[in-house]
């Protein structure tokens, strides 16, 4: 009798989770906001009544002009990577390097602080983990005197979690981060509930004062907002990075784009308006929010059970951001290795969940080294560099339009020339006037950074090319000694994947139907 073969069992692991519509939305939310936690330096800073016209009317000029060129990008480019590749295929090498590399350097600082928002929200609840309350051991630095405690230790604990989930892939992170939206917004619709209620029943004009001082001018209050507002709705092109591991990202992301936005903004506007029940003066009046002051607003407003619970949001928040930040970010050094700029260890895969192991550990351990305090200062070149990354995928946009006029673009911007050359004005005006503030708050000191960073990146460039070039060569060279033929690139080598294989994880997590255009300037 002949044996009938069997077939051996499918491995489950096989293929990694996909990011459905609905983890989507929660990963655009926590990459760009994670709630009204952060946002009540707003009010203390331009007043109640300018501080919700910003919130609704910073969308209009910043959010969602950055929102519709990732849009249009990510649909007509959607693999992993993101808007590297988007300023590869629009401006060439170069330009793709400096916004990897860049955007990656402004993660260090940018990612540190939300472990440190996790440890400073559990201290509210918990005194000893303070930072310097127990302290472990100190030493010193070049010129920086680093302290290992106990607050520091959570915040490598936060960032050891966290890195092990994301090393499951960004479909788990999106799972999670749907979770994590439950838990940080329930809390919100208490506050906006209570706070509406005394609104209400105590006859409160939550606008009755448009600036915060009665001096301020209008021009002041609106400026020293924006500035505060954008930090609160940046971010947009976060997710582009993990589009090889979403569900038809040619469909769900404009979908998902267009539902965060609508979310971030009611996320932010509700909970304001009802906060603003405290009244101007006191310990909890407007007058005095600092960022963190959301739980003491909550206590104001319902007493300590509510002081309580959001909280334990501002904690589930803060975790919930870095999750899905690290999924994007980390990305990026797994993309240069692929192009041949980083060493090639830097993206391997590993062998159950197919994600590029050394990217995501690699880039956890800067953070971790980031959350001293002694280089958390550092954070002045965050807005120099986000600014630089946004104005090179807006020219990658419009090198797109002018060269390759009939690539594929599932979404495309509506108004042709006109939306464009509007969307266009509307981030240069808003990112020079944002580095222009930062140079008023910060002096020279933050140009010295951002100027150190960027030209950091642009010698590396030549060196790193040159280095990759001359690793071509020899492996032609070999080919040729060998009889062999190096090989045509492959339909995801076609979008500049350099050595993304077929059957490889990243190439899987090419969306189908991308196309074969060539991303070379």
């Amino acid at each position: 009798m002949t044996a009938i073969p069997v077939a051996p069992p499918e491995n489950r692991w096989a293929t990694p989770k996909r990011v459905s519509l609905v983890p989507l939305v929660a990963l655009i939310f926590f990459s760009v906001s994670g709630g009204a936690y952060g946002i009540e330096s707003l009010f203390s800073t331009s007043g109640p009544g300018m501080g919700i016209l910003l919130i609704l009317v910073a969308p209009l000029i910043y959010s969602v002009p950055h929102a519709l060129v990732c849009a249009e990008l990510g649909t007509a480019i959607p693999v992993e990577g993101g808007y590297y590749h988007w300023v590869k295929r629009g401006l060439g090498r170069f330009w793709a390097f400096q916004q990897g590399l860049l955007q990656w350097v402004c993660s260090f600082v940018d990612m540190a602080l939300y472990p440190v928002m996790f440890t400073s929200y559990l201290t509210s609840l918990i005194s000893a983990v303070a930072p310097g309350e127990h302290v472990f051991f100190e030493f010193h630095l070049y010129k920086a005197d680093i302290q290992v405690d106990l607050n520091w230790v959570i915040c490598a604990g936060v960032i050891v979690v966290f890195t092990l989930l994301n090393l499951m892939g960004a479909g788990w992170v999106g799972d999670s981060s749907v979770a994590f939206a439950v838990i940080c917004l329930t809390p919100m619709l208490v506050l906006t509930a209570i706070g509406g209620y005394h609104l209400l029943s105590d006859g409160i004009n939550p606008v009755s004062s448009m600036t915060a001082e009665q001096g301020q001018s209008t021009w002041n209050a609106f400026g020293a907002g924006l500035f505060i507002v954008m930090w609160n709705y940046s971010g947009w092109d976060s997710v582009s990075t993990v589009a090889g591991e979403m569900e038809n990202p040619r469909k769900h992301l404009p979908k998902a784009l267009f539902w965060s936005v609508l979310l971030i903004i009611v996320g932010y506007l509700l909970p304001s308006l009802a906060s603003l029940a405290v009244g101007a003066d006191g310990e909890n009046g407007w007058k005095n929010w600092k960022e963190g002051a959301l739980p003491d607003i909550a206590g104001e407003l319902a007493g300590p059970w509510l002081q309580y619970v959001v909280t334990v949001g501002g904690l589930f928040a803060s975790v919930a951001m870095f999750s899905a930040l690290l999924a994007s970010y980390s990305r990026l050094p797994s993309s240069l290795s692929h192009d041949g700029y980083l060493p090639q260890w830097v993206s391997k895969e590993s062998k159950r969940y197919k994600m590029p192991i050394a990217s995501i550990i690699g880039s956890s351990v800067v953070y971790a080294l980031f959350c001293f305090s002694s280089f958390q200062s550092l954070v002045i070149y965050d807005v120099f560099l986000t600014n630089i990354g946004i104005l090179l995928e807006v020219a990658a946009l419009i090198a797109l339009r002018v060269r390759e006029p009939h690539l594929e673009r599932p979404y495309k911007i509506p108004g042709g020339w006109w939306s464009v050359g509007l969307i266009a004005l509307c981030l240069t005006g808003v990112s020079v006037w944002a580095a222009l503030e930062q140079y008023n708050e910060e002096g020279t000191k933050a140009v010295v950074y951002s100027l150190i960073v960027v030209g950091a990146s642009l010698l590396l460039y030549p060196l790193l090319a040159a280095r990759k070039a001359a690793r071509a060569s020899a492996a032609a060279d070999r080919a040729a000694a060998n009889g062999q033929d190096a090989g045509e690139p492959g339909p995801y080598e076609a979008y500049g994947l350099s050595g993304w294989r077929p059957d490889s994880a990243q190439g899987d997590r090419a969306a189908d139907g991308a196309g074969a255009d060539s991303v070379e300037a």
